[in-house]
């Protein structure tokens, strides 16, 4: 029987590793990014064509390899980082693993060009799927210059999976934020199909926050810095005010390297307690420097996913740090004395005795102009018929004498539903089982959103014109958001206008709807299709009409009649999933009688 057991070819197992590594277009922007870093390049430019899909070039004004060093980077493990075990205890570079170009070049078409300060000449390599085509001396500046032409040409399948130009140019966005936020002393640029995104000249911490997520940002800062012998914590969080319900704003780095821990981010969110909704997020920008030897960055081929020796004690720094900051800008919790009562308490009789309201008759032959035989005018009690003034005095019925419970009425037929709210949130109606709770604004929403998704096509567009434009600056990844969804709006009746520096100047709205801030609606919109994006079930139109919903449903602390409870029970209830809200939370709960029972055991 014959050996089963083969070494892969060098083209086979630099793919599989491609496969760990470079997994989109952003992948490849951040390992040649970070290459460019680690090569002390002052001055780096990232050029974009399709979203990546075309063109990847990155280019810097660093240290530059010689011939040789420029064919063996290519090379799986071959790296200028460390040349020992010892080595990885003590990394303070991006890249170490030398797997990166390697795993490029045998998923693209690859051009090298580069050359050292003390060359008269450069290199230039030319590696197609791992096979190198060609390597001769070239003229070119001082510095690297990468191009990564139609990746994944080879591997179809993987190809065939990415996402949109959109969703995939965001992506990017999102890689290139993470590096430049960290290394704020280089001069960074960004084109995508020849078109400015980003150029960042060096400048403090604060200035490049603002200069990557627009000066809006600024106003919501607070100041975060504690110095302790186990670690530094510097940097900044967000107000609770601007506190969002997707990520986009979170950020932690240790010795300048982007990191992910959720064991940390609780740790934030644990600072944030009492002070934001729990399913809020707060914009954190956490710069953390410790000795490298207390801290593993080898645990993923990504090295975003960082171990350290004392993450507990780190943990309660961490969460000190950021309260102590939010509590010297006095953004603590504070206790409403104003709260309302349950039920409003009547002036005479139990709380057990709901006022009912006066049942006054009309007599329908009333003539005002008419006279009695006396020649006067009719009296009250004439005119109303003579029990409407009696019913007044059974307005606030005594103890004894009440009749109606508020929390249970007698059995009277569709005419004996009583609702009313506790705090204005909820909608409290009995049942045949206990009581009935519905949360209002998510009810509102439910019973919005099915109406907007059941006809599109009929759904009236007409646009109302702002006076006064309304302009809104963004960040670059909510700017390519909304250029992605602009046509769809357009259809609903927004008029929108782009222009550079990622402004959007809003000139229209739908006159349909109660839209008092357009600026708010456009970010319920991009939150919607932030935290969608992955969904398969919910296509443009669903997100529009959850956003629509959202936007412009009753509000909580909002008072409601009788009225305008029973419509909203009526019409939820007439809605295909009136138990959950668009965004899958619960509307109903019931408090069974048998769980009232057992509350007074």
């Amino acid at each position: 029987m014959s050996d089963i057991i083969k070494l892969l070819p060098d083209s086979v197992a630099n793919q599989i590793a491609a496969g760990e590594v470079i997994q989109r277009p952003a992948s490849v922007v951040k390992e040649l990014m970070e290459n460019a870093v680690d090569a002390r390049g002052l001055n780096i430019t990232v050029i974009i064509r399709d979203s990546g899909k075309t063109l990847i070039q990155v280019i810097d004004d660093g240290s530059g390899m010689s011939e040789t060093d420029a064919r063996l980077s290519f090379e799986r493990h071959a790296t200028s980082k460390i040349s020992n075990a010892d080595d990885l205890s003590s990394i303070m570079t991006k890249g170490f693993r030398g797997e990166a170009l390697a795993s490029i070049a045998a998923v693209a078409m690859v051009e090298l060009r580069t050359r050292r300060d003390e060359d008269e000449a450069g290199t230039l390599v030319i590696i197609n799927g791992s096979r190198v085509e060609t390597q001769e001396p070239c003229s070119c500046p001082k510095g690297s210059g990468f191009s990564v032409r139609n990746l994944f040409y080879n591997v179809p399948a993987r190809r065939k999976f990415l996402k949109s130009d959109t969703t995939e140019f965001r992506h990017i966005i999102n890689e290139f934020q993470k590096i430049v936020l960290a290394h704020t002393e280089i001069h960074f640029s960004l084109y995508h199909n020849d078109t400015v995104i980003y150029n960042l000249h060096p400048a403090n911490r604060r200035q490049r926050v603002i200069a990557v997520f627009g000066k809006q940002i600024n106003q919501d800062l607070i100041n975060v810095e504690t110095e302790t012998s186990l670690i530094a914590i510097k940097g900044f969080v967000g107000k609770p005010e601007s506190a969002r319900r997707t990520y986009g704003e979170q950020f932690f780095f240790i010795n300048n390297r982007f990191m992910r821990h959720s064991y940390f981010h609780k740790a934030v969110m644990e600072a944030y307690q009492n002070i934001i909704a729990p399913d809020m997020l707060p914009a954190y920008f956490i710069f953390m420097e410790s000795d490298p030897a207390t801290i593993d960055v080898n645990i993923h081929p990504t090295k975003t996913e960082i171990k350290f020796e004392d993450e507990r004690a780190i943990w309660q720094i961490l969460m000190a740090s950021v309260r102590e900051a939010l509590g010297r800008f006095n953004i603590v919790p504070s206790i409403d004395f104003r709260g309302e009562s349950l039920v409003e308490i009547p002036l005479k009789g139990s709380v057990n005795n709901f006022p009912r309201q006066p049942e006054i008759k009309i007599n329908p032959a009333y003539n005002p102009f008419d006279s009695d035989e006396t020649g006067s005018r009719p009296s009250l009690a004439g005119r109303y018929g003579k029990e409407g003034s009696e019913n007044w005095e059974k307005l606030f019925p005594d103890a004894s004498g009440g009749k109606e419970n508020f929390l249970l009425p007698q059995d009277k037929g569709e005419t004996a539903r009583k609702f009313f709210q506790i705090k204005n949130k909820y909608i409290v109606c009995p049942v045949k089982s206990g009581l009935m709770l519905i949360d209002q604004k998510r009810a509102h929403e439910r019973i919005l959103y099915e109406k907007f998704i059941s006809q599109p096509e009929n759904r009236n567009h007409a646009s109302q014109s702002e006076l006064f434009p309304v302009p809104l600056e963004l960040n670059a990844a909510d700017f390519q958001i909304m250029k992605e969804i602009a046509e769809d709006l357009e259809k609903i009746g927004f008029t929108l206008v782009f222009s550079a520096g990622n402004k959007i100047s809003v000139r229209g709205r739908p006159s349909e709807f109660l839209i008092n801030d357009p600026a708010s609606m456009i970010g319920i919109f991009i939150e919607e299709f932030r935290s969608n994006e992955n969904s398969p079930l919910r296509g443009t139109n669903e997100r529009l009409a959850a956003a629509m919903a959202e936007a412009t449903a009753i509000p909580y602390g909002k008072s409601l009649g009788q009225t305008e409870m029973e419509d909203i029970f009526d019409n939820l209830f007439a809605c295909q999933s009136p138990n959950y809200s668009p965004k899958g939370k619960a509307i109903i709960s019931i408090l069974t009688l048998e769980e009232l029972d057992r509350r007074f055991r």
